[in-house]
């Protein structure tokens, strides 16, 4: 199945109901368990990744299977670790590929007791949990903060409490300020200073909560916006004092003529056209997950650009680097990017476009939404399984219709 999609015919003015943030309702989804509290989160992600996760913590079932669901093979590989019993948690054949022996090792510092059931260093993996002693403990930073923030959460609940010691340079930082953050919200009392987290024993306190709209899902809409001069687009329930690092749109936007207007009750884009930069450069660490809107956005601009700040790309959904490459060769562009991920570069070099693209989704959501605002450049494209698109944002293809979209 396909979806091919067609330019709107003038610029778009409309309101966009963008969902709720999946990293925050997938952290608080397990800081209320840990909480061992029932207190209801108010305007919770719709998504499969936060369906996943949730089932999975209301389950108790033996095996527990997340499919694609790569933040909740984190989370509870560190949750299922402190609770009692045997547990096998499991995915798709991709989930099987992406490493999460880092967070093991950790794991296994404060005494968890955790096996592969197939290839050393990935899922599915056969957990053995019970009551852990929390100490010092180190991890590498520079592949996933998903591993750092899984074993935040539990730190609490660990008798003494953890101290965990980043090596290396640290990758999305901004995720470990929102976990922190969350925690903290929770009576947590945790302390981070670029390189030690310190998290003391205790228990978390369970309020009221509801969680901001999603900072990635309002990105495709800057992305529509700048490749449509005069735009006007209200995205409510979006704050300029978010805890996501994706708010970094406002900024890396602002240069290519969108304009964030702030209200009380959410923000509005209004884009221009305006002269482009001769070269675009940003350091995406702190917000991996903007790279493919960012690319594809700069492209049909015609923009060069060098991003760095890419290294976990390759361990995402997919290979996020090689499928960039792939995808935007079919709209006629040459991606370049380094041996070991360290950045992706595009100087304007061209190949030969596809006469009728057809973008392979790779069972990535962000691939799906990225590309799909091209058919403003190329006033045609068809995007692969886009029912992908369900794991972040569902309403995604009805709100481009909504905006004048052609879908068919």
């Amino acid at each position: 199945m396909k979806n091919v999609i067609s330019a709107p015919e003038k610029a778009v003015k409309d309101t966009i109901y963008i969902p709720s943030s999946k990293s925050i309702s997938n952290r608080m989804l397990i800081i209320r368990a840990l909480a061992g509290s029932v207190v209801p989160l108010g305007n919770l992600s719709e998504s499969d990744d936060t369906a996943v996760l949730g089932k999975a913590l209301d389950s108790e079932e033996y095996v527990k299977d997340v499919g694609h669901a790569g933040t909740a093979m984190r989370f509870l590989t560190a949750y299922l670790a402190i609770q009692a019993g045997e547990h096998i948690l499991t995915g798709s054949e991709r989930m099987k590929q992406r490493p999460v022996g880092p967070l093991v090792d950790a794991l296994k510092q404060v005494g968890a007791r955790i096996e592969y059931l197939e290839n050393e260093g990935c899922p599915p993996l056969r957990i053995s949990g019970g009551e852990l002693s929390g100490r010092n403990i180190e991890i590498d930073a520079g592949i996933s903060s998903q591993f750092i923030s899984a074993l935040m959460m539990i730190g609490p609940l660990l008798e003494g409490g953890l101290i965990i010691e980043l090596k290396g340079h640290v990758v999305s930082a901004s995720y470990i300020e929102m976990t922190l953050s969350l925690m903290n919200s929770c009576g947590a009392g945790a302390r981070f200073d670029g390189k030690r987290i310190t998290v003391p024993q205790g228990a978390y306190t369970m309020n009221d909560f509801t969680v901001e709209s999603d900072w990635s899902g309002a990105s495709y809409w800057y992305q529509v916006a700048a490749l449509l001069p005069g735009s006007e687009i209200i995205l409510p329930n979006l704050s300029m004092h978010s805890l996501q690092g994706d708010a970094a749109l406002v900024q890396i936007f602002e240069v290519l003529g969108v304009h964030t207007i702030f209200r009380e009750d959410g923000l509005v884009l209004h884009s221009e056209k305006q002269e482009m930069p001769e070269l675009f450069e940003y350091d995406f660490t702190s917000c991996p997950d903007l790279v493919q809107t960012c690319a594809v956005a700069l492209c049909a601009l015609d923009v060069p650009f060098r991003f760095t700040g890419t290294i976990t790309l390759r361990v995402k959904e997919t290979d996020r680097i090689t499928a960039l490459q792939t995808e935007l060769k079919k709209a006629g562009m040459v991606l370049k990017a380094d041996s070991v991920s360290e950045w992706i570069a595009w100087d304007g070099e061209r190949c030969e476009p596809a006469s009728d693209p057809v973008i392979q989704t790779y069972h990535d959501h962000r691939m799906a939404m990225a590309f799909a605002p091209m058919a403003i450049h190329l006033g045609q494209i068809s995007i692969e399984d886009p029912g992908v698109v369900t794991k972040s944002y569902p309403g995604y293809w009805n709100d481009l219709k909504k905006a004048g979209f052609r879908i068919a």
